[in-house]
């Protein structure tokens, strides 16, 4: 028995929907697999800590947007993650990146680096909570994370 045009039409519709779904849902358990992580948790407290990025950001409130999937900077293994969590407050925005590795004896994340990065070039230290660690950067050296 031949399908109908109409049948065929609802059912490319339907597949379409139920695809399109499953990788929003897909997508969306990813990032919320990102934001529970220690290394992601470990890196926000530490840009939290740091009274000048906060200032500099316009924070609190501070606001960690979702991590871009396909951006060459985030790459997780089970002994390494490099992330570039994007941030914003009122005042700025900018890039926090971080790489951590993960102690074997203690089975949890060390963070390793955190540079906070604004859309001014301004750059923070965050892993140090000295002051001077601030400085301009040219955003030719972004491509050194």
């Amino acid at each position: 028995m031949p399908a109908s045009m109409r049948s065929l039409q609802q059912m490319a519709i339907f597949v379409t929907v139920v695809t399109g779904g499953g990788c929003s849902m897909m997508y969306y358990l990813m990032q919320k697999n990102f934001s529970r992580s220690d290394y992601y948790r470990l890196a926000l407290e530490r840009l939290e800590g740091h009274s000048d990025a906060m200032e500099n950001l316009g924070a609190p409130p501070l606001k960690a947007h979702n991590i871009r999937l396909t951006d060459r900077h985030n790459c997780v293994s089970p002994t390494r993650a490099q992330i570039k969590i994007p941030v914003s407050g009122t005042k700025s925005a900018g890039y926090l990146y971080t790489s951590s590795a993960r102690d074997p004896l203690l089975n949890r994340w060390c963070l390793q680096e955190a540079v906070l990065l604004l859309r001014d070039g301004r750059r923070f230290n965050v892993l140090n909570s000295s002051s001077d660690e601030q400085d301009t950067l040219d955003l030719q050296s972004d491509a050194n994370f």
